[in-house]
């Protein structure tokens, strides 16, 4: 085989590979997508009121042991476990623009996975379950308080609207701001697509600052979320379907 040959065999596979990733990037946002609406529907079943939360240790202990998923919904499991699935959708995000606007898809990439790295690091969902089952089998009120003071450190390091979260929530929609203008001057989404994302991360970071830094107003705080949620997820439609038509397109 000629050089010219072998090196347009080496490129077309490359763009093979690159086209499934796209592919993939567009499955496993599909599946994030599946997930927000599930955690959306959970939410609006329980109240979906962050001042409706148990405070205290304790009583996360307690609703552990009536409801264990409940309680790790509450801590932000599923959450953690949609920021995980996303990767690939971001990674889709900045092939399909590696070659018109690299550099800054390639920053989005990186500050969603320092934010995604962040989130699932500060989750405290599963360590709080092993210390509820602790706290429900010990019979002495000294090993009590020692869990009880464990389960407070865990919560003011993970639990939702807390300072220990901030950055678990505000990268990945710093990280979906950046991308959003990479999409605006990529030339590869349309500028409403872009225009969706811009707006929707902005309204979200709004959310977790009001409910980190001003905690009276935490549920008047919703009316940025609920806005900045939907138009996220039609922001994710929208560059999903273009994904697997850029999939087809260089095909």
């Amino acid at each position: 085989m000629s050089t010219a040959k072998q090196s347009s065999a080496e490129s077309e596979n490359a763009e093979t590979q690159w086209r499934s990733i796209y592919v993939i990037g567009g499955v496993f946002t599909i599946i994030t997508l599946i997930g927000i609406t599930l955690d959306v529907i959970i939410g609006n079943v329980t109240g979906g009121n962050l001042s409706a939360l148990p405070q205290t240790a304790v009583e996360r202990f307690a609703q552990f042991q009536v409801n264990p998923w409940l309680g790790l919904y509450n801590l932000d499991l599923l959450n953690t476990v949609n920021q995980i699935f996303f990767i690939p959708g971001y990674f889709a995000l900045y092939a399909v623009q590696r070659k018109t606007n690299s550099a800054y898809a390639l920053l989005a990439l990186i500050v969603f996975l320092v934010g995604t790295t962040v989130f699932v690091a500060a989750n405290s969902a599963l360590p709080m379950l092993e210390l509820s089952h602790k706290y429900a089998a010990t019979t002495t009120e000294s090993q009590k308080t020692l869990l009880a003071a464990a389960g407070e450190a865990m919560l003011a390091r993970g639990a939702h609207g807390s300072l220990g979260v901030f950055f678990s929530f505000f990268l990945p929609n710093l990280a979906g701001l950046v991308m959003s203008f990479a999409m605006l001057t990529g030339k590869v989404f349309s500028k409403a697509n872009s225009y969706v994302g811009i707006i929707g991360s902005a309204l979200m970071m709004l959310y977790v600052v009001l409910v980190t830094f001003a905690p009276n107003v935490k549920d008047m705080a919703t009316a940025f979320a609920m806005p900045g949620g939907l138009l996220l997820m039609a922001w994710m439609i929208m560059f999903t379907i273009r994904l697997f038509q850029a999939a087809k397109q260089e095909g």
